[in-house]
């Protein structure tokens, strides 16, 4: 079987950073929609994204944290969205559809990891429930303007996707719940909800991408005790980290995203995995690295699958026949 999903040789790397992936490119007169885009890697990539000219639309939980971290960045707004609640979505849809804008980008940036275990909306897992569900209503209810604007559809996954495929015999985890687990099953669905996208989507000229955006500390480690911190060789105990150069900077981070976004290398190509501003290399099945991507991320088969699963959970699905 032939795949897209190798190496295409981007020129740029670990190291770069967000604006060096979009210099030269004028976002002039674009709109682009960054959940999470006021903490971390999504504050990075919106800030990023206006300086090159777009228009960034920033939906938050906390409305009033996102407005005071983006004080005076010029081209945002900022609306109310909880992932966590469907009903939050289909608000926040609405009132966006009703402006009748197009979308240009949407970067699925927002996201929880390795939290304790939570339960949101009707029992769901909340990882799965945030990280996908979430984005997976998110795009569904908005696709007449991601439609009309042939926008990109960019999911911000993680290696953790080695961490675990789908457990389609217990997706909400009712037993045994294993927070490091959840999260890496929440980062394959991210995957696999790209995979199916771009193959629903490309016809009225959506592309898709999933991506993982480095190693960084951000607020995102914030459910992760700093004693499990030390012990996984993070930082030290005063807090200092102990391997720098295994970390990204927020910039570094962010560079990955924004080059799925933007990239005039990508025209033409969708449903693939990216690391390090480039399209990624299947991993092997053993576990001799935690670089690219695992099969079972990118199988078709396992994403229609998840696509019907998520459609029932969310009762959305935009390509409903």
């Amino acid at each position: 079987m032939t795949t897209a999903q190798h190496k295409i040789g981007s020129g740029f790397g670990a190291t770069s950073t967000a604006d060096d992936v979009l210099r030269g490119i004028d976002l002039t007169g674009r709109l682009a929609l960054v959940t999470g885009g006021y903490s971390g890697l999504g504050l990075e990539t919106t800030r990023a994204l206006t300086r090159a000219g777009a228009h960034v639309v920033v939906p938050a939980r906390r409305r009033a944290t996102a407005e005071e971290a983006l004080a005076g960045v010029t081209g945002v707004e900022v609306d109310e969205l909880d992932l966590g609640d469907l009903e939050s979505v289909r608000s926040f849809a609405d009132r966006f559809l009703a402006s009748g804008r197009t979308v240009d980008i949407v970067i699925n940036s927002a996201g929880i990891m390795a939290c304790p275990e939570t339960r949101v909306g009707p029992g769901w897992e909340a990882q799965f429930a945030t990280n996908h569900l979430g984005h997976f209503a998110l795009v569904n209810r908005l696709w007449p303007a991601i439609a009309a604007g042939g926008a990109r559809v960019v999911s911000v996954s993680s290696r953790a996707h080695h961490f675990s495929g789908m457990r389609w015999d217990d997706v909400q985890w009712t037993s045994g719940y294993d927070k490091w687990e959840a999260y890496g099953q929440a980062k394959t669905a991210n995957v696999l909800f790209a995979v199916h996208l771009d193959r629903l989507g490309r016809d009225a000229g959506v592309r898709a991408f999933s991506l993982h955006p480095g190693g960084i500390l951000t607020p995102l480690q914030r459910h992760i005790p700093r004693e499990e911190m030390i012990e996984r060789g993070w930082i030290d105990a005063d807090g200092n980290l102990l391997n720098p150069q295994g970390f990204k900077t927020p910039e570094q981070g962010a560079a990955t995203q924004v080059w799925a976004a933007t990239s005039p290398q990508l025209d033409g190509l969708g449903g693939v995995y990216l690391e390090d501003c480039d399209i990624a290399e299947i991993a092997p099945p053993d576990e001799s690295t935690t670089n690219g991507v695992k099969q079972w991320a990118i199988d078709p088969d396992q994403a229609a699958r998840l696509w019907d699963l998520s459609a029932r959970l969310t009762s959305v699905n935009a390509f409903a026949a």
